[in-house]
């Protein structure tokens, strides 16, 4: 059974203050809980009897480092739930921190940067194309929207098990990065990327929904690129979806780095 203090803890779970406070976040549904589990802490974990039944060896282990598992009903689940559809499982991890410096990891490696990205969505939806692209971590402004929203969580799909997520000063850090990283972002006015060599490190920044990437992040970008409409010339819409207009980028990246 869960306890009204505990379905109260949940549920207050959706707004970033109590989020910050607890150092909590809310996942539900047994591809999403399980995905974390190696991954996160797990604080505490309520599912059906069905569910239990079926990770006896996993809610064993859970038990025995000390966390409280619950079997519940669907009823139970439902008035905890922040879901419209509730699954049969849900859980509440502790928030990593995350600080390693861009300067260490870019250099080795490709990451994103989102400067500004506000939609949950979007910003889950990013978290798991970068997962599918190898892409470990991700450099988010303060603006971005929260890694740990329950709905960015449930758009990550299980990809933040996998991808780091960093919360800075994004345009001090990208300032502060040595010359030989190279630092690519999306523009109107870029250069065509097919027809750019691409590097297999550095950072790509992707921009805000409406206003694209801010004035004190430009500064610091060396690599404009513009994803081209097709055929040329002919009226398109305004622009892509920062999701997908991050799919098309990351897929040329990793095309090139193949040859």
């Amino acid at each position: 059974m869960i306890s009204k203090n505990k379905i109260k803890l949940i549920r207050s779970l959706e707004l970033k203050k109590y989020r910050k406070e607890s150092r909590l976040f809310v996942a539900e549904g047994h591809k999403l809980v399980e995905d974390l589990l190696p991954a996160f802490e797990c604080a505490y974990l309520a599912a059906s009897e069905e569910w239990l039944d079926k990770h006896k060896a996993l809610t064993g282990n859970l038990r025995a480092k000390g966390t409280e598992v619950t079997g519940v009903s669907p009823e139970e689940l439902r008035r905890a739930s922040l879901q419209q559809h509730p699954q049969d499982v849900l859980a509440l991890f502790r928030q990593r921190t995350e600080t390693a410096p861009p300067s260490e990891i870019a250099a080795q490696s490709l990451c994103l940067a989102l400067d500004g990205v506000q939609d949950p969505g979007n910003v889950g939806t990013i978290v798991r194309l970068a997962d599918w692209f190898g892409i470990a971590h991700i450099f988010c402004s303060p603006d971005t929207a929260d890694i740990y929203n329950p709905k960015t969580i449930q758009a990550t799909m299980g990809a933040l098990a996998r991808v780091h997520v960093h919360y800075l000063r994004l345009a001090d850090a990208l300032a502060e990065l040595p010359p030989h990283i190279p630092v690519y972002g999306t523009f109107l006015d870029g250069k065509d990327l097919y027809a750019q060599p691409l590097t297999p490190n550095g950072i790509i920044v992707m921009g805000n929904e409406g206003n694209g990437i801010s004035p004190e992040v430009s500064a610091s970008i060396g690599r404009r690129l513009h994803i081209p409409n097709y055929p040329a010339g002919c009226p398109t819409s305004e622009s892509l979806n920062v999701a997908v207009a991050t799919a098309v980028v990351c897929a040329e990246f990793r095309r090139q780095s193949r040859k």
